[in-house]
């Protein structure tokens, strides 16, 4: 299974959200590069890398430390936040970013996200975030009328390959991720599912890896110290 440990950036520094609160969040560090590197060091071949700033707002206030992030090398870098037209797509990939992250426009131009899946194949993800079952948009403070899980079997009929599923409830919180949710996600054929949302264990890692998850994203267990990130990368993951 992959692990991608994860960087949320917010004017230029590493945070982390308490579900998708932007009113409660943690600066862990200053200098997003020196994580980057201190993942690699651990054993890191994936990092998942989310810009909060254009989540919210569209922006692109986090480009230059993304692309320096990506100039570092050494990691496969996917990007997701604000991603909501083909242009900023060239402009992750012309990086080196190994893959961009379509959130809130692939629920509301669907037609979109199909043609970029149809372009650009498996350097297009979508990530799919829920609260309560149905998914949620505009950094997450809009909820839609639909099932994210019938949203996922969507998203794989258009050609996506590759979906980041989030509970929202779950994100944030070290309270352990939503295995039964993965379970039912897992029954989609031809659909490779990331786990993305408190996972905090390594018991849950590997029962992730059982249920036959593509990817695991770490974030707040690994900040706080809850996860070692090169004991899990030996225990259950691949480079």
């Amino acid at each position: 299974m992959q692990i991608f440990p994860a960087i949320d950036l917010r004017g230029g520094q590493v945070v982390r959200l308490y579900q998708g609160d932007y009113d409660k969040e943690t600066v862990y560090a200053q200098d997003p590069c020196a994580v980057a590197r201190d993942f690699i060091a651990a054993g890191a071949g994936y990092l998942h890398v989310v810009d909060l700033d254009g989540a919210k707002d569209g922006t692109l206030a986090n480009f230059d430390t993304i692309a320096a992030i990506a100039g570092q090398g050494g990691l496969y870098i996917e990007v997701g936040g604000g991603i909501r037209d083909e242009d900023r797509i060239r402009r992750y990939l012309d990086l080196g970013v190994g893959r961009c992250i379509l959130g809130t426009i692939a629920v509301k131009d669907f037609d979109f996200t199909e043609r970029m899946a149809q372009t650009y194949g498996d350097r297009i993800a979508v990530g799919v975030d829920a609260r309560d079952g149905y998914v949620a948009v505009s950094g997450w403070k809009e909820l839609s009328a639909e099932k994210g899980v019938d949203f996922c079997r969507r998203l794989r009929d258009a050609g996506v390959q590759t979906v980041i599923y989030t509970d929202i409830s779950r994100d944030g919180a070290e309270q352990g991720t939503n295995l039964a949710l993965y379970r039912e996600l897992a029954k989609i054929e031809g659909l490779d599912i990331t786990a993305s949302g408190g996972v905090s264990s390594l018991e849950e890692l590997r029962e992730l890896r059982k249920i036959g998850a593509k990817a695991a994203i770490l974030g707040k267990a690994l900040y706080t110290g809850r996860l070692d990130l090169k004991t899990v990368i030996r225990e259950v993951g691949a480079c």
